[in-house]
């Protein structure tokens, strides 16, 4: 790209009014312009030196572009009447390419029954899984398919106005001529007709359907207002996070659908009850969206979702201390699932059960108090406390739970809670008296300055009353996250004790080495500005 260099004045001009100055470090009047001798040889270099520095720059910057961008996606081909959305993406952006094989090429299984590499067509390898299975022997990749199809895939659900929404199945197209022929011949190959499926092709998408009208009227509105620049399609993907290689979507009018199929459900019952309560009918009316993304990151992959909780009583998915206990666990625990619950949470799940059942809440909780010995909810809501997680620690032997009468033998088991420790030893006083012994050690505790740990194995209950550092553990850290703010926490840790994750595999070394590289799983829900939000993570070591 030729640079202009302005020419400057004669080098016998004193500098006239507007020269450019060069101002000294040191500070003075402005110096004038160098002497000009050999200036036309110096042009000519800065020039070509500003042509390469421009274009290394340009280049660079397309390259990240490229590097990071996740290109055109289905829902700029599809209407934003699309009641619901799941795309996949062949070609993501170069960092997910990385974090995908770095992650994939640690189980021996990829290599051996996929062997893919980042140079390979991934469309070319899903095409001969298909052909393999199917009876279209004549179809060639290279002639083809290869030259139309795109690297991103969707299936939609669109509202088109009829009593039943319109299934639509979407396709990237590089070639739109060579794509209808394509399709011709994959109808063609199926043993169809023109009469089965039709398609519309048109501004690098194709969309197939069931007939030719409704492929016809979805491409017109996608064309007039595409779902991607839709605002609640926009604020539900932007609250699922960073682009991965599968997205979902789901409308605020899926809510109205189901509502109205439950309630129909409810209407046709044999026996005339409610199969659905009415109340969880009127949340799913006022359900505003959702939103998932599964993706590659740091050596594992996860799956996001963001969604209205308004199915969810808010008392359940609103506390926000489970990684209070959690984190306090040993670096070693094995699995841990630690939960955090707002005032009115038994009340409310009692509530929604019994409307389900066609009973009473208060008979319900009076009716549960009394077989528990305890004064419910106001008990129940006392012994989960601020925190409760229940801990498994790395030599955990679920035999030694489950295989007898005598759970007191059980070891590397039990229950740590965060709350006022006396009133929670009360609240288990009466437990034990309901019990009767019969519990065989299972309601055993210990208590230390605000914190109470329940189990059968007296040794590890002393563990659970320590701060073990979970909390600051690389694969605690890895999986879970928002640990100090949400309403429930699940970690597990598939190498802590002698692997016992690979151990499961028995004598069969081909299912243990495909388990080696798993690290951890995590979990963690919460909410953030009415928007429930879920992480779900694996690593690999």
């Amino acid at each position: 790209m030729p640079i202009d260099t302005p020419a400057g004045p004669p080098p016998s001009e004193p500098p006239h009014e507007g020269a450019v100055e060069y101002l000294d470090s040191r500070g003075g009047d402005g110096l004038p312009p160098a002497p000009r001798s050999g200036s036309g040889r110096r042009t000519a270099v800065v020039a070509v030196a500003a042509t390469v520095g421009v274009a290394v720059l340009g280049g660079a910057a397309w390259a990240a572009w490229s590097f990071f961008s996740t290109g055109a996606q289905p829902s700029e081909g599809l209407p934003a009447s699309t009641l619901a959305y799941a795309s996949i993406d062949l070609d993501p952006s170069g960092g997910q390419k990385i974090e995908a094989l770095r992650t994939l090429k640690k189980f021996p299984a990829f290599d051996d029954h996929v062997g893919l590499d980042t140079g390979d067509d991934v469309r070319e390898w899903i095409f001969d899984q298909i052909q393999g299975e199917s009876g279209c022997a004549d179809l060639d990749y290279g002639d083809d398919i290869e030259p139309w199809l795109g690297d991103r895939f969707a299936v939609a659900a669109i509202d088109t106005g009829a009593d039943e929404p319109a299934p639509v199945f979407v396709v990237q197209v590089s070639d739109e001529n060579a794509a209808d022929a394509g399709l011709a011949k994959l109808r063609e190959c199926g043993g169809g007709s023109s009469d089965d499926g039709a398609w519309a092709i048109a501004d690098g998408w194709a969309l197939i359907g069931e007939d030719q009208k409704t492929v016809d009227e979805v491409a017109a509105d996608a064309a007039d207002s595409p779902l991607a620049d839709d605002d609640d399609f926009q604020q539900w993907t932007d609250a699922a996070g960073d682009d991965g290689i599968i997205s979902m979507y789901a409308s605020a009018d899926v809510g109205g659908l189901l509502a109205d199929f439950a309630d129909d459900a409810s209407r046709l019952s044999d026996s005339g009850d409610e199969v659905v309560p009415s109340e969880a009918i009127d949340a799913l009316e006022d359900f505003k969206g959702a939103a998932a993304t599964v993706r590659f990151d740091d050596g594992g992959l996860e799956l996001e979702l963001a969604a209205d909780p308004a199915a969810t009583g808010k008392s359940v998915t609103e506390g926000d201390e489970a990684g209070e206990a959690i984190a306090t666990l040993p670096d070693d625990t094995a699995a841990a699932i630690g939960v955090s619950f707002e005032e009115g949470w038994l009340t409310e799940l009692v509530d929604q059960f019994a409307r389900a059942s066609g009973e009473s809440g208060d008979d319900l909780l009076a009716e549960i108090g009394e077989q528990l010995g305890l004064d419910l909810p106001q008990d129940a809501e006392t012994l989960v406390g601020e925190s409760l997680t229940l801990a498994v620690d790395g030599d955990f032997d679920p035999e030694s739970l489950f295989s007898g009468t005598d759970t007191g033998s059980a070891t590397g088991v039990g229950v740590k809670v965060l709350g006022d420790a006396d009133d929670i030893e009360a609240v288990l006083d009466k437990l034990r008296g309901a019990a009767d012994g019969a519990d065989g050690g299972l309601l055993d505790s210990d208590t230390d300055d605000g914190v109470v740990a329940i189990g059968p194995d007296a040794d590890y209950r002393k563990v659970l009353l320590q701060d073990g550092g979970l909390g600051d553990s690389d694969p605690f850290t890895k999986v879970v996250e928002h640990a100090d703010d949400a309403a429930a926490v699940v970690y597990v840790n598939f190498d802590s004790g002698d692997d016992w994750l690979a151990a499961l595999a028995g004598d069969d070394a081909e299912v243990r080495d495909n388990l080696a590289p798993l690290q951890a799983l995590g979990m963690s829900a919460w909410v953030d500005d009415d928007v429930a939000h879920a992480v779900l993570k694996v690593t690999t070591g």
